[in-house]
Order: C-alpha cells, then structure tokens, then sequence
C-alpha cells in the first residue's frame, strides 16, 4: 500500500488555516508599518489541499487596498520564511494575499435597503387611514 493515497483530514487544514492566519497577524502587526499600508487584518485563510499554497484574506482601514495587497505580496516570501520557523511542518505554504471586499460590499448593501425602505415607510406613514372613533 502506498504512502502517498492517504486520505486528507480536513480538521487539520482548518486548524493549520488557523494558526497560519494568527501566526501572520502577529507578523504583519510587528513587522509593516500602519502609516505605509495601514491597519490590516486577516479575515481568513484558505489552503490547498495539498498544503501547497494559501490564500490569504485581508480587510485594510487608512490606505487603500491596492498599496496594501502590493506592500504584501511583495512581502509574501519575507513573510513565508518567518512563518517556516513558526510553524513545525514540513511544507509551509506560499503565500498569496487578497483584499476581502465583503465588509464594504455590506455596508453598500446595507445602506441600498435602508434606502429601499425608506420612501415605503414615508409613503406608509402618509397613508395611514385615520381613526374612525377619533372626532374632531
């Protein structure tokens, strides 16, 4: 039987997308200056199955999202070997970053329906029948 066709445990890839993100957020928070590529955080962390590459989500607050995924990727092989010494594995996966946009896409979908439901209410409130048992 071959060593190799071994089936993959997928709790170990989301406890290792785990300790990859905080394990990063640690060097990041450390090692970038917040006046060059602003606050970042990590919002999550996929991996291949094979361990191979990781794809690693960020959100971004004082600086736009473009110099921060440059100012990252940039950084990708810097970062890959401070996290080889972190982490006690054989393969530590290569790095790619990507800006989570779902926060912004949120609060745009948020403020659409406030925006939505505010002439119904408006029109709702106007068009009120008034109470027959009131007199005037």
């Amino acid at each position: 039987m071959s060593r190799h066709k071994s089936k993959p445990n997928p709790g170990r890839n989301t406890r290792l997308a785990d300790q990859i993100q905080q394990d990063l957020a640690g060097l990041i928070q450390r090692e970038f200056e917040v006046s060059r590529v602003g606050l970042i955080t990590l919002t999550g962390v996929d991996l291949s199955a094979d361990y191979a590459h990781a794809k690693v989500w960020f959100s971004v607050l004082g600086a736009e999202a473009d110099v921060a995924t440059a100012a990252l990727n940039e950084k990708a092989g810097w970062l890959h070997s401070l996290l080889f010494k972190l982490l006690h594995i054989h393969t530590v996966p290569t790095l790619h970053f990507v800006h989570d946009d779902q926060l912004a896409r949120g609060l745009e979908l948020s403020l659409l329906i406030d925006e939505a439901n505010r002439p119904r209410t408006e029109s709702a409130n106007s068009s009120e029948p008034e109470d027959p048992d009131e007199q005037p």
